[in-house]
């Protein structure tokens, strides 16, 4: 089952139909600890109609938050050892890998963030940026996880890599974070063989593809979770970006018009181009 957010409601689409609700509370919605359950009380009974248009689908995102984790891959923690050797900070996402306790970081509100179909941005102070494709927690405010989705966690990598402490300037502002194109309602963990797979697309050709799946993936998602909630509440649900296990080359930084598709299946694919 996945619930998309709509313009003036939502619609759930289940074994290939689609069933539209108009003028519904999202926020509401999402707060629900058995959302899987009620959805599938709501849709018993009612028409279907037809397949969602692309056009149709919003961030699926209201007053919900957006947080993430870093350093879950070892692929992204020998990235950001490298962007800020320089800095003296190499060692700090070492230490972080191996902790107990994971980095976690705000990341977006709805403000920032855009749907599928929509334009992320890049700094117009920073000269390295890259794409960060994750797999992204929906959770309850009783800390459940309630669904998945897509997210893109776009990096000023240059900006981090000058000082750690610049990290919030990195990941935070407007059109740095995209959500979608809708959650994937489950009350099972996703599989370890799960793949993450990304493109960037510049001038209709490929500048970068690449790959990797949940098995790469250190931090457990309900781990991650226990710890964000400790001493936080989020009274309508929040998001939680699960860290990345693709990095671009230090050659490579994203340009304006490019385009960027991420796929999870069974989630679906996040497809954002570069404002």
């Amino acid at each position: 089952m996945k619930l998309f957010r709509t313009r003036g409601g939502y619609a759930v689409e289940c074994r290939d139909r689609v069933y539209r609700f108009e003028g519904s509370n999202w926020d509401e919605l999402l707060a629900n600890e058995d959302l899987q359950g009620t959805l599938r009380g709501l849709i018993a009974g009612r028409d279907s109609g037809h397949a969602l248009n692309p056009a149709e689908i919003l961030a699926p995102i209201g007053r919900q938050e957006v947080w993430a984790a870093g350093v879950t891959y070892y692929r992204s923690r020998g990235a950001r050892m490298e962007e800020s050797k320089d800095a003296g900070g190499g060692s700090f996402y070492d230490r972080v890998y191996s902790a107990e306790r994971p980095e976690l970081f705000f990341k977006s509100t709805a403000s920032r963030t855009v749907g599928t179909g929509g334009k992320v941005r890049i700094r117009r102070d920073s000269a390295w940026n890259v794409p960060e494709p994750e797999l992204t927690l929906l959770v309850s405010p009783g800390a459940r996880i309630s669904g998945y989705t897509i997210g893109n966690d776009m990096s000023s990598r240059d900006i981090e890599g000058e000082n750690p402490l610049y990290l919030p300037q990195a990941k935070v502002y407007t059109g740095s974070c995209a959500l979608g194109p809708g959650i994937l309602l489950s009350d099972e963990p996703l599989p370890a063989s799960t793949e993450i797979a990304i493109e960037i697309l510049r001038g209709g050709d490929a500048v970068f593809a690449g790959q990797t799946a949940l098995t790469e993936l250190k931090r457990d998602p309900q781990t991650l979770v226990s710890y964000l909630l400790r001493d936080n509440a989020f009274p309508d649900g929040c998001f939680l970006m699960t860290g990345t296990g693709i990095v671009p080359p230090s050659t490579f930084t994203l340009a304006s018009g490019d385009l960027i598709r991420i796929t999870i299946e069974p989630i679906g694919t996040l497809v954002n181009e570069v404002a």
